[in-house]
């Protein structure tokens, strides 16, 4: 290697040290990161593979040769037994078998002819807990001292605020003092025990909007809370905050009681496990023992779409050889025991610097304000545009532009901007002032009472007209599928439609004079939408873009008048008498119904054919099943049409509705869901489900 290559090398790994102890520092120190785990992950591995082709490169202060980070100011000093390490990881299948095949080879070479390679084929998996690692010191059976990793030989004495977990047991239960002279689990004289402390989602939402509505700085995940919850120097305010934690290894059993033999402490993770909630500790319920591998993977890999509905984060699983004798004999590679894995899962949140908005208006003309991005990949999915849902959020949040800011996929589909990594602010960064007027018809924006969006109530305006043909011709609508947004806007700039009823005028003529436009296409196109007058009532009563019409209520209105003209003929007590509209939808409908403009728009549609009829079915009573008193939202998407899934949901007791709420029970996300109601479900901590979850669902019943 040339003198060059070595100076560049020399230069590309202190570049890494840097990078990544500054980021360390405020990770584990200041609790005020300003990069996602899975960006730091990367920086980390970049290192590790510099330093294992050259190991010449390798420093006393490389990340790679520690364990945590450095100790906080204001908290005194505790050493730990031994040191508190960390796992190498796994992102796949292979990653996991490639760590089975490594052990079974060192642990031949280690014990020789005698090893029994079946001790290998019994593992434990633990949830990998998002919180912050503590050590907790028991003397005599009585909680004595805790303390975080800290470096991992030395952790911060954070004794008086973990003593304010309620689930942390401040003195250990002894069966034989209970009369139960059978039990094996005998209370040891001195005992050091990992844990992970944490917070859960619900808590973490309670505690953020209250921190929020006192005008006070916010916490970007649930980890940041904990973490910056158990190091406050005052403990009552630890005890404001409802912290849990989850205990799953003993670091130092050395002194059993003393009519207690070694044999009182388990040998294995499976039976550690059990011991110690025995004692008393909390211990994860989703932990399993398995004895086969494939086994192994898929549980793990099962989590990826059920860690939403656990009530704290997890972003992975941990995979421990069940015999911890062979696990300890086995040693250590650098700083990861060769006994046990960290199974990751695919980044859900990552940052990025917001470069600009982008403005464009929803089918009822809501204003929505999106986020140009630099790309970012999040779970495998590279994400250049994200919603901002609206302008007030905008401004709750203090997003800017030119921020770094926290991008995630709600319930892994849609991305959206979470908030802005404040610390990472230059002082260049730009505040986003809410327009006063339509970007595209220079209309004056209005708000509705009791609503946050911004509205252009232009119905001539350009920048509404693609979106509300969009949907009209869309698959939960009137399903023109030949009718793209491509050749929408060439529609539209040819000036051939100014509203969806100017669809059914279309001929062959005036199609071939457009870019790309033979005669077979032509054909295709005017053949399907043809076929769309076709459709039923309730299909082209949600194309008509009516605010707050869905699926669900507009197969309601269709059942219970049957037709247009008497749709038209409404009356808002006549409406609130539906199952299914309420007051809001009756309302919608009521205004709708009363314009002008939209009476013409049904007339011009009739005019051409567009006049479906369908059977009235007043309000049946409700099926009875699994679902029954079950309230679900459908958004996005799905494999299915909406409408089947809906059935499938009503014939099992549910009901559907089309607007999220305190009553509703769960948000079934599709592909490109909607932005409005995926952040109320947010807001009100409504559990999300994907379809295959939706459909696993009655089982669990």
């Amino acid at each position: 290697m040339s003198k060059a290559s070595d100076k560049k090398l020399l230069v590309q790994a202190a570049e890494l040290r840097e990078q990544l102890n500054a980021h360390s520092h405020r990770y584990h120190v200041q609790d005020d990161p300003i990069i996602s785990d899975a960006e730091y992950d990367a920086l980390m591995n970049e290192l590790w593979v510099l330093e294992t082709a050259h190991p010449e490169l390798i420093t006393l202060d490389s990340p790679t040769q520690r364990v945590g980070g450095a100790i906080a100011e204001g908290f005194a000093k505790v050493r730990h037994p031994r040191p508190i390490l960390s796992l190498s990881n796994a992102f796949g299948a292979d990653d996991v078998r490639a760590w089975r095949d490594r052990i079974g080879k060192y642990a031949e070479q280690l014990l020789g002819v005698d090893f029994d390679p079946t001790r290998l084929d019994d593992y434990v998996v633990e949830p990998k807990i998002d919180g912050l690692t503590v050590v907790l010191n028991y003397d005599n059976g009585l909680f004595k001292q805790g303390a975080t990793r800290g470096n991992g030989t030395e952790g911060e004495d954070i004794t008086a605020n973990l003593r304010t977990i309620k689930g942390l047991p401040l003195g250990l239960r002894d069966d034989r003092q209970r009369n139960h002279p059978s039990s094996v689990v005998r209370r040891p004289s001195a005992l050091y025990v990992r844990g992970e402390a944490y917070m859960t989602l619900r808590a973490f939402k309670q505690m953020n909007d209250a921190l929020q509505a006192a005008g006070e700085k916010t916490f970007a995940n649930p980890r940041n809370f904990a973490a910056g919850s158990l190091r406050q120097l005052d403990p009552k305010l630890t005890a404001q905050r409802p912290l849990n934690i989850f205990c799953y290894a003993v670091l130092a059993p050395s002194s059993p009681a003393p009519d207690a033999t070694a044999s009182d402490i388990p040998n294995t993770q499976w039976g550690l496990l059990a011991w110690l909630r025995e004692l008393g500790f909390p211990v994860s319920t989703i932990a399993k023992r398995f004895t086969d591998l494939d086994e192994v993977i898929a549980y793990c890999q099962s989590y990826v779409a059920k860690r939403d509905a656990l009530p704290f984060e997890i972003d992975g699983m941990v995979i421990k050889l069940n015999d911890q004798v062979l696990a300890e004999q086995l040693g250590y590679v650098g700083k990861d025991p060769r006994g046990a894995l960290a199974f990751k899962f695919p980044a859900r949140e990552a940052t990025t610097i917001l470069k600009d908005i982008k403005i464009r208006i929803g089918r009822t003309g809501n204003i929505v304000p999106n986020a140009v991005l630099e790309p970012v990949s999040v779970g495998g999915i590279t994400i250049s545009n994200a919603t901002l849902h609206n302008f007030e959020d905008v401004a709750r949040k203090d997003i800017r532009i030119g921020d770094r800011v926290i991008v995630k996929r709600a319930g892994d589909v849609i991305p959206y901007v979470a908030g802005p990594v404040v610390a990472a602010r230059t002082g260049q960064e730009r505040v986003i002032e809410p327009p006063t007027h339509c970007p595209f018809c220079d209309t004056l924006l209005t708000r509705r009472e009791g609503e946050v969006a911004l509205y252009c109530l232009n119905d001539d305006c350009p920048g509404k007209l693609d979106r509300a043909i969009a949907h009209y011709v869309g698959r939960g609508a009137m399903d023109i599928d030949s009718l793209g947004d491509k050749i929408v806007a060439q529609l539209i700039e040819a000036e051939l439609i100014e509203d969806v009823a100017d669809l059914y005028a279309l001929t062959k003529e005036q199609l071939v004079e457009l870019e790309k436009f033979g005669d077979k296409k032509a054909e295709k196109l005017l053949a399907s939408i043809g076929t769309s007058k076709q459709q039923t009532l309730e299909r082209l009563v949600v194309g008509l873009g009516i605010r707050h019409i869905g699926e669900v209520a507009a197969r309601a209105l269709a059942q219970y008048y049957g037709g247009l003209d008497a749709l038209l003929q409404a009356k808002p007590e006549e409406l609130q008498e539906i199952e299914g509209v309420g007051p809001v939808i009756a309302q919608s409908v009521t205004e709708w119904i009363a314009s002008a403009g939209n009476r013409a728009l049904i007339a011009k549609l009739q005019h051409y054919g567009v006049n479906p009829v369908q059977e009235v079915r007043r309000n049946a009573p409700p099926t009875q099943g699994p679902f029954t008193g079950k309230v679900f939202v459908i958004t996005g998407t799905l494999s299915q049409e909406r409408d089947v899934i809906a059935v499938w949901v009503t014939e099992r007791g549910g009901k559907v509705t089309d607007s999220v709420s305190k009553k509703t029970s769960y948000v079934v996300v599709g592909e490109s869901p909607g932005a409005s109601k995926i952040s109320k479900a947010q807001q009100l901590n409504i559990p999300m489900l994907s379809e295959e979850e939706l459909l696993n669902l009655e089982i669990k019943k």
